[in-house]
């Protein structure tokens, strides 16, 4: 069997060590998760993430059997057709992204906060804090699709959009901090 050699990043090598100074890049938790084990047995050597753990391949099958499936609800179900939703329902893939993009913007605030604590920089836990009245927000969104959008929940639409604006200034805020941080070369204001 031919290999044809690859190039890739430094960053995916078997023999890349992290190094433990403080100045570690914002992605540095990102990529320790996205970087797996490769296969030393085999003749070929890969460079490229491998898909050998049950994590990842778990992951991707959900995605892809998330992205055959289509629209579904619980009024397409013959068992559950007593239980009819009405026709501005989300669909299981719609909250499936309502939900992922939840869970994924706490996880970035948690690694925001974590690589201000392990780095050194203190003005990066203002980002995190930033990130706040965006959250606030999608839980508005969140609970305003699980009622069905309901007339009488149309404040949180109004919440949705202030805590939008208020987050985008808190973000805004921060990053500037940061910067001015970084320039000043202190690890904190």
């Amino acid at each position: 069997m031919a290999t044809v050699p690859s190039t890739t990043l430094a960053l995916f090598s078997q023999n890349h060590r992290f190094s433990r100074k403080p100045k570690q890049t914002p992605f540095f938790f990102l990529v320790r998760l996205l970087t797996c084990k490769h296969d030393h047995t085999s003749q070929t050597r890969s460079n490229s993430i491998s898909l050998g753990s049950w994590g990842a391949k778990g992951l991707y099958s959900a995605g892809l059997a998330l992205a055959l499936v289509g629209p579904a609800s619980a009024a397409g179900l013959p068992l559950l057709g007593e239980l009819s939703e009405p026709a501005n329902a989300l669909s299981l893939p719609t909250w499936t992204v309502h939900v992922s993009s939840v869970i994924e913007w706490i996880t970035a605030m948690v690694l925001v906060w974590e690589y201000g604590e392990k780095s050194g920089f203190e003005s990066w836990k203002g980002l995190s804090w930033g990130m706040v009245p965006l959250l606030g927000g999608a839980f508005c969104a969140c609970t305003w699709h699980f009622f069905y959008n309901s007339e009488s929940l149309e404040v949180l639409v109004a919440l949705q959009a202030a805590l939008t604006v208020l987050g985008n200034a808190t973000m805004c805020l921060a990053a500037f901090r940061i910067y001015k941080a970084m320039e000043d070369g202190s690890n904190s204001l």
